[in-house]
């Protein structure tokens, strides 16, 4: 009895911590908001006007849009982030696309 209780324990202690799509999703605003370059309105990031990050929360789940090239019609890449490993990843996609877009914009 005792030792499945500790067993238990043990198993709650290492295990990642829930993910929660509300805090992940202002984490990754402040993360897109540090890049420069990128405005913010309501749930979406614009490139000069024009729509470049998309981000809405469903659930347990945050869905995103990285847009291929700014446009008044974006190419949409879709992602669902399921913890926060993925959100990491994303703001380093983010970082590298938009650092593209500063070089081709020079």
């Amino acid at each position: 009895m005792i030792g499945d209780a500790r067993d238990d324990a043990a198993a709650d202690f290492f295990s990642p911590p829930q993910f929660n799509p509300a805090e992940a999703l202002l984490q990754l605003k402040r993360t897109l908001r540090a890049l420069g370059g990128l405005t913010e309105r309501d749930q979406q990031f614009e490139w000069k006007g024009r729509p470049a990050v998309r981000l809405a929360v469903d659930g347990t789940l945050l869905h995103v849009g990285l847009a291929r090239r700014p446009a008044i019609s974006p190419e949409w890449e879709s992602r669902t982030l399921k913890n926060s490993a993925d959100v990491r990843r994303f703001g380093d996609d983010a970082k590298q696309r938009v650092a593209r877009w500063k070089d081709a914009d020079d």
